[in-house]
């Protein structure tokens, strides 16, 4: 029975990275970014990069991280191998009460490794959360509150600057972020009632919206498209119905779009042209009468 728990402990680490090496061709990785025409050469078009600059920056930290975690791993198990395997071939157990070199050494390394992941991304992390290092052409484009179970959105007229405070003439939508696409754009992040977790997969952007707070959060679509938007903190009954979409436009489009929601919502609903058809069609049946 000692042989069937020692092959299973050899076997199943060998089975973790056979499926881990082959999990980006069975889609069991990043979200793959869509392809639109004609932008198919554009960073992450079609593939599981990230369409976000800084998203990439935190891929180059994933992969780091994971090279590291998969080394320690290997020699880990290979040193577990060793000793199930050394240990299943005797007959009688063997005690010894430790080794104070090796308990320096598997402290020190470790230690020593946490410590160069902290200062390697260190300078990611100030792009994402600092202010001061955030690009210094971003341009705020909207407030984005959750609230269960979807996101409003606001937005500040065409030609204005998004206020801290909902303005008259501010333009609305739910679901439905617009921004322009190749330049970097920020969106003030607040919660309504619950914690939510907006995350923007394609992007790698995934931040906290609290309650009481309006959080920064910068981020830029190197290619025009639609991508997902999630809230990826349980919030309740109706947290798998909060998805929305981020619709990335080149800037002119950009532009025309938002003019066409200022236009409808600013609209009274009445069609100038039917009304002035309607007064003339009065006019003349009154002007007919009399005749």
């Amino acid at each position: 029975m000692k042989w069937v728990w020692v092959s299973l402990f050899a076997i199943w680490p060998v089975a973790a990275i056979a499926l881990s090496a082959v999990s980006p061709s069975m889609g069991w990785w990043f979200p793959e970014s869509p392809v639109t025409e004609p932008a198919v050469a554009e960073p992450g078009a079609g593939s599981s990069e990230s369409v976000n600059p800084l998203g990439r920056e935190i891929d180059h930290l994933f992969y780091v991280i994971l090279v590291i975690c998969g080394v320690v791993f290997v020699l880990t198990h290979v040193g577990l191998a060793w000793v199930l395997f050394g240990g299943a071939r005797r007959t009688v157990a063997r005690y010894f009460h430790g080794n104070h070199v090796l308990e320096v050494v598997w402290t020190l390394i470790p230690a020593a490794v946490l410590f160069f992941i902290a200062f390697y991304q260190m300078e990611v992390w100030a792009k994402f959360r600092v202010e001061s290092y955030y690009p210094a052409d971003v341009t705020p484009v909207a407030e984005v509150t959750g609230r269960m179970y979807e996101w409003r959105i606001r937005y500040p007229a065409p030609g204005k600057t998004l206020m801290d405070t909902p303005q008259p003439d501010d333009l609305y939508a739910v679901n439905e972020l617009l921004i322009p696409a190749g330049e970097p754009v920020l969106i003030q992040l607040r919660s309504q009632d619950v914690q939510h977790s907006f995350s923007l997969p394609e992007f790698r952007i995934k931040q906290d919206a609290l309650p009481g707070q309006r959080i920064p959060v910068w981020f830029q679509a190197d290619q025009a498209g639609n991508y997902t938007l999630l809230c990826q903190e349980l919030c309740g009954w109706g947290h798998y119905k909060m998805g929305g979409v981020v619709i990335a436009t080149p800037p002119d489009e950009h532009a025309a779009a938002m003019a066409a929601l200022a236009a409808k919502q600013q609209s009274d609903g009445v069609n100038q042209t039917d009304d002035e058809e309607s007064e003339i069609a009065s006019t003349t049946a009154v002007t007919g009468e009399r005749n």
